[in-house]
């Protein structure tokens, strides 16, 4: 996690959470759901891990990188 943090949104609905991080710096936001008895530390994890994978994912693609490049 980078040292600026992220903003972490929960959202009932039902037996499931939805879950939104957001990076405030690039303004980036994903959304994953999970099931309502979760942990909310572990849906908030896996949450962060969505958000990062995109972000570094963005950052290979404009920096010219091959990362998930098919031939």
């Amino acid at each position: 996690m980078r040292q600026e943090g992220y903003i972490i949104e929960f959202h009932q609905v039902g037996a499931f959470v939805r879950v939104s991080a957001m990076d405030p710096v690039t303004l980036t936001e994903v959304t994953t759901m999970g099931p309502a008895t979760a942990l909310q530390a572990d849906l908030a994890r896996a949450a962060i891990r969505k958000l990062e994978f995109v972000l570094a994912r963005r950052n290979a693609d404009s920096s010219g990188g091959t990362t998930g490049e098919h031939k």
